[in-house]
Parts: C-alpha cells; sequence; structure tokens
C-alpha cells in the first residue's frame, strides 16, 4: 500500500504539472471509486475552475479549487498512481510503483481530469481502491509523519501503553506512517517494535523522531518506502544489514513485522 512517501511523489506531481490550468472535462463515472458522489456530480463542481494547490497530510491528499470551489480528495488506495500528460506526450507521474501503467488498460483509469490546453490528468488503479471525492475530512488524523516536531511527537508516544509500531501505525496519532516505513524506522532508531510507548526515555524518544524523520525523507528522495535498507532484508532467512544477526517475525499493531533481536531493544 502507498505510505507517505509514494503520496508524496504523487502530490509533488500534480504540484508541478496539474495546478493553473482550466478543467475542460471529468470523467468521474466510476460509482465505486467516485462514492458517494454520483457520476456527474463532481465533473459539475469542478468543471471550469483550476486547481489552485495540492496538499497532502500523511497517506490523505486533496487539490484546492479557484474560486472557493471544494476540495478534490485523491486517495490512492492500495496501488493507485497519478498520471499527468501534456498534449506533447510529457508524462509527469508519482505514487505507487506500477508497471506498464501507460499501457495498461483503459478501464483502470479510474478517474480523469481534462483540462483545456489539452493535458489529461488521470488515476490509474488496477485494484479499484483508489477514492475521489469532494471536501474529504482529514480532521480525524494526527500530525504528519514528515513534518511533527519533537513537542507533538512526545505527546503522541507518551499516550497509553501501546507497542511502538502500533502507536506508529495509528493514523489518529500521527499520519502516514505504514507497515513498511515503521520497521524501516525501528530499525534505524534500534528499538523493539514489541516495547511499550510508556517505557521509553526522552533520548529514546528524540532518536526515534529523529530516525523517523530521517527514514521518511530518504524514502521521499529515493522514490518510496522500498528503498529503505532493511526492506529488502524482511523475510525467511534473511539477516540485519548492519550485525548479520537473524531477522525475527512477530504480528505488532495487527501487521507482519520483522526486526534485529540483537540491536533492537
Amino acid at each position: 500500500m502507498p505510505e507517505l512517501p509514494e503520496v508524496e511523489t504523487a502530490r509533488a506531481a500534480l504540484e508541478r504539472s496539474a495546478l493553473h490550468r482550466t478543467i475542460a472535462d471529468v470523467d468521474d463515472t466510476d460509482t465505486w471509486v467516485c462514492r458517494p458522489h454520483s457520476p456527474g456530480e463532481i465533473r459539475e463542481a469542478i468543471v471550469g475552475r483550476q486547481f489552485s494547490a495540492a496538499h497532502r497530510r500523511g497517506k490523505s491528499m486533496w487539490l484546492s479549487t479557484s474560486r472557493d470551489g471544494p476540495d478534490l480528495g485523491v486517495h490512492l488506495g492500495m496501488a493507485g498512481r497519478v498520471f499527468v500528460t501534456d498534449p506533447d506526450g510529457e508524462v509527469v507521474e508519482g505514487g505507487d510503483r506500477v508497471r506498464g501503467a501507460l499501457d495498461g488498460k483503459p478501464e483502470w483509469n479510474r478517474f480523469t481530469v481534462t483540462f483545456e490546453s489539452g493535458a489529461v490528468l488521470r488515476l490509474f488503479d488496477k485494484r479499484r481502491l483508489g477514492r475521489v471525492r469532494l471536501d474529504p475530512d482529514v480532521d480525524a488524523l494526527g500530525p504528519d509523519a514528515e513534518l511533527v516536531g519533537l513537542g507533538e511527537f512526545r505527546e503522541v508516544m507518551g499516550r497509553g501503553k501501546a507497542p511502538l509500531k502500533a502507536r506508529l501505525l495509528d493514523q489518529s496519532m500521527l499520519a502516514g506512517v505504514g507497515n513498511l516505513l515503521a520497521d524501516q524506522t525501528l530499525w534505524q532508531a534500534r528499538l523493539d517494535p514489541r516495547r511499550r510507548v510508556d517505557t521509553l526515555d526522552d533520548d529514546e524518544v528524540a532518536r526515534l523522531h529523529r530516525e523517523l524523520r530521517k527514514a521518511t525523507k530518504a524514502a521521499i528522495r529515493r522514490g518510496g518506502v522500498h528503498t529503505g535498507e532493511v526492506i529488502a532484508h524482511r523475510g525467511k532467512g534473511e539477516h540485519c544489514p548492519r550485525c548479520g544477526a537473524e531477522m525475527t517475525r512477530a504480528t505488532v499493531g495487527g501487521r507482519t513485522t520483522w526486526w534485529c533481536p540483537e540491536e533492537q531493544r
């Protein structure tokens, strides 16, 4: 599933190529992806407007529209990717890693915006788990994992007795961390994912915050969470790339979790 870094690549692609273009047409006929809106409802709301800004909070992304129009929420689901194609064929893209998307089945383009210039924005989603809706509610999300400050992070980690990984995955507490980014962050911070949040001292919280920021920014820069140093070693018989100890597996926070039993304590 796309995590914060992949969604940020999609937001950046939209910011680069989809803003300040007048919207000429919208294909919002996929009633599942565009629920609860009926076909034509999104089209009617945004045709003639322009996207004025691209925003993200955690894994949620939305576009502001001109003339006090509604926000357009675009959620990538588990395998969504956005493409903006100019009339000259130049393509700017971002989101989940998808091979052959430009040549994929047309029905996998779940939502399409055509601009007056001839450019086209489309949400490509083979699994049909993405979502497009007007004025999405993001108030239930916690602070963004890329931007959260140390003080706010201390508050998040100081509540309750949840395992560290479960807390990192709780989007109401901290928005944007998924399964892979959590494992990468905890490996970098040398912390056991099963440890309770109330057992961390101030230095450990500061270290976790620092490594979360580093892991997130590195994944954005490199193109996704799959680029993390420990990710390729999350498997049976694999070994920690730092010390060589065999990796350990368990379910933590409802998700399959891998860690180094020697270094993560």
